[in-house]
C-alpha cells in the first residue's frame, strides 16, 4: 500500500508491540524483535518522529489491561502522542468490541491517526481498507476464541490425568524439580501441616489453631510463598480459621489431585467463578500424601460436627450499612443470653472477632438495638428538618381522598348486607335441618354460634362504615393520621436508610458517625457524631 503522510513533522509516533504466549506458536515472524524492526523501517521512511516504544510481551490480545498500552493512553491523554502504528491490528487487540471503540472512536475523539502496516489501515485517509476493519476485528476475536477452546481442552485433559496445572501448589507441597505437571512434599512446610491436622484431632477448633499459629509467628501460606499483596489489610499475614478449615478439608494432603475449583468466566475476563464440589476434578492417588486417610476422615466428623454451632445469619436494619471506624471491615453481629436468658444481639468487629489474640482490632462491641435507636433518632431529625408537615398534608389529603373513592364504601356496604342475609338464609336452612333430624343438636349449636358471630362483626363493620359515611371531617383526620405515620416510620424504613445513609462507623470510643449521601442531608446533619453509652457491651 501506497502511504500518504504529507505531514510527517507533526505527528509524535507511539509504536505499540504486543505478543502473547498465543502469538510465540505462529513462528518468530511475530517476535518483538520483527515487529520492532518492521516499525522502525517504516517510520524511517516516512521521517516521523518516535515519542516512545510500547511493548507488552506476553499479554493477551482479548484484555486492554495491559500495562504499555495503559502508558501508551495516559501519554495519549497528556498530548503527548498523536499516531499509533502496530504491525496488525491483532497487535492492537483480539477483542473487537474494544477494538472498534478504540479505532471508531477513542482514537478520532482524541485526533490520533491510527496504522496498522500489514492490514492497510491508516484512519488519517480515506480507503476500502478502513471500511473492512471492523470484519477483520471480529474476525481476530474468533482466533482468539478458538485458541481459548483448544487450550481450555488440553488443561481439562491434564486435569482428568492428574496432572498438576495450577500456578502454585497448595501449602506443604511445592514443584517437583525436574518432572513438569507434577507436585511433592515441602519438607519445610509439611510439619506445619502434619501440626494442623494434629490440633484439630485434639479437639481445637479452627478459630483456636489460628489464634495458636498467629501467637507462635507462624507464616501464612500467602507470606511463605513470598506472594504480593495488592491491598494489605490490618490482618495481613495473619492465619485465618476459614483458612484452616479449607486446609482440613483438601483432599490434596490425601495424596489426591483436586483442581477444577474455579472456572473463568470467558477468555475476554480474568474473573472466575467457584465451582459446587461435585463439579471439582478430582483424581486419587496421584502424588504423596501429607495425611493418612483415617486422620482425614476423622477430621471431617470433627468438623462436620461444629457446623450447628457457627454462628447465624440475623437479619437487622443496618445490615451491610455498619463498619469498624477503625480498620474499615464490617461488623459481625453475635447472639447472647441476657440475665433474665432472652436473646439479644451484639455488635463486634469482625476483625477482632477472627484475629483476638493478635490485637490488631478492638472489641466494638455494644448493642444492635442501641446503635440502631441512635441512628434511627439521627435520621429522623434530619427528615424532620428537611420535610415540613403543612406541606405534607395537602397531598396526603387527596391521597385520603382518592383511596376514600377506591374504596367504594356504597359497594362495600352492599356486599356485606349480601353476606349478611346469606348468612341468615344459610342459618334458616341449618335450623330446618335440626327440626328434621338431619343435623344433631351438638353441631347445630356449634355451628349457629360461630355464624352467629360472624353476623355480629359485619353488622359492627356496617355501622362503622354508616357513620363515616355521615363523618365530612374524616378525609382531613385520615389526611393528618398518614402524615404523622410517614414521619413517626419512614426512618425505620430499610430501603429508606440505604437512600439515606452511606454507612455508619462505630469507633472503639462507642461514637457512631453517619455518613449521609447527598450533602443537603450533611447540611442538616450538625453533628453526625453520636456519643452512645459504654456499658452495653457483650456480657461474659
Amino acid at each position: 500500500m501506497h502511504w500518504e503522510i504529507s505531514n510527517p513533522m507533526d505527528y509524535h509516533v507511539a509504536l505499540y508491540i504486543r505478543l502473547s504466549k498465543e502469538d510465540e506458536n505462529e513462528g518468530p515472524s511475530e517476535s518483538v524483535t520483527n515487529q520492532k524492526s518492521l516499525l522502525d523501517e517504516f517510520v524511517k521512511n516516512h521521517r516521523l518522529s518516535v515519542y516512545d516504544v510500547y511493548i507488552d510481551d506476553g499479554y493477551s490480545g482479548t484484555n486492554f489491561d495491559r500495562p504499555a498500552f495503559q502508558r501508551m493512553i495516559a501519554d495519549i491523554e497528556d498530548r503527548k502522542v498523536n499516531m499509533v502504528i502496530t504491525k496488525d491490528l491483532s497487535r492492537l487487540g483480539r477483542d473487537y468490541i474494544m477494538t472498534g471503540h478504540y479505532m471508531e472512536r477513542y482514537f478520532p475523539e482524541n485526533q490520533v491517526r491510527y496504522i496498522s502496516l500489514l492490514d492497510g489501515i491508516d484512519t488519517g485517509v480515506e480507503s476500502t481498507a478502513n471500511d473492512i476493519t471492523p470484519f477483520r476485528a471480529i474476525m481476530n476475536d474468533m482466533y482468539a476464541k478458538d485458541i481459548s477452546k483448544k487450550i481450555k481442552s488440553v488443561k481439562r485433559d491434564k486435569q482428568r490425568k492428574g496432572q498438576f496445572i495450577g500456578g502454585k501448589p497448595v501449602y506443604g507441597y511445592k514443584m517437583h524439580p525436574t518432572e513438569k505437571n507434577k507436585i511433592v512434599v515441602d519438607e519445610e512446610a509439611a510439619p506445619t501441616v502434619r501440626r494442623i491436622f494434629g490440633m484439630a484431632l485434639e479437639g481445637m477448633s479452627c478459630r483456636q489453631i489460628a489464634a495458636q499459629l498467629n501467637t507462635e509467628g507462624v507464616p501464612t501460606p500467602a507470606t511463605y510463598a513470598g506472594l504480593p499483596v495488592p491491598k494489605p489489610g490490618p490482618y495481613t499475614g495473619l492465619w485465618s480459621s476459614e483458612r484452616i478449615s479449607e486446609m482440613l478439608q483438601n483432599e490434596t494432603y490425601i495424596g489426591n489431585m483436586v483442581q477444577g475449583r474455579s472456572v473463568k468466566i470467558s477468555y475476554k475476563s480474568k474473573r472466575c467463578l467457584r465451582q459446587a464440589p461435585e463439579n471439582w476434578v478430582v483424581v486419587e492417588n496421584t502424588h504423596e500424601p501429607l495425611i493418612d486417610r483415617e486422620t482425614f476422615e476423622k477430621v471431617q466428623i470433627l468438623v462436620a460436627s461444629r457446623k450447628h454451632t457457627r454462628s447465624r445469619t440475623y437479619d437487622f436494619l443496618l445490615k451491610g450499612l455498619i463498619f469498624c471506624h477503625e480498620c474499615g471491615c464490617p461488623l459481625a453481629v453475635l447472639n447472647r443470653k441476657n440475665a433474665a436468658g432472652e436473646d439479644v444481639l451484639y455488635f463486634v468487629c469482625r476483625t477482632y472477632q477472627r484475629f483476638t489474640k493478635a490485637g490488631v482490632c478492638t472489641c466494638h462491641s455494644i448493642k444492635v438495638k442501641t446503635v440502631t435507636d441512635a441512628v434511627i433518632a439521627k435520621v429522623r431529625e434530619v427528615c424532620e428538618a428537611c420535610l415540613h408537615p403543612a406541606e405534607l398534608r395537602p397531598i396526603a389529603q387527596r391521597a385520603a381522598e382518592q383511596a376514600r373513592k377506591e374504596n367504594a364504601p356504597e359497594n362495600e356496604r352492599q356486599a356485606i348486607q349480601r353476606k349478611i342475609d346469606s348468612l341468615t338464609a344459610n342459618l334458616d336452612k341449618m335450623y330446618m335441618d335440626r327440626l328434621t333430624g338431619l343435623l344433631a343438636e351438638a353441631d347445630f349449636e356449634r355451628i349457629y354460634q360461630r355464624i352467629k358471630a360472624e353476623c355480629s362483626s359485619l353488622e359492627e363493620k356496617l355501622k362503622g362504615l354508616e357513620v363515616q359515611k355521615e363523618s365530612p371531617s374524616s378525609t382531613q383526620d385520615r389526611s393528618g393520621e398518614l402524615v404523622q405515620r410517614f414521619i413517626a416510620s419512614a426512618c425505620t424504613n430499610r430501603e429508606l436508610l440505604v437512600s439515606l445513609i452511606e454507612r455508619v462507623e462505630l469507633t472503639k470510643d462507642k461514637q457512631i458517625i453517619i455518613k449521609f449521601r447527598f450533602r443537603e442531608s450533611e447540611a442538616v446533619s450538625s453533628g453526625k457524631s453520636l456519643t452512645i453509652g459504654a456499658a452495653e457491651c457483650i456480657p461474659h
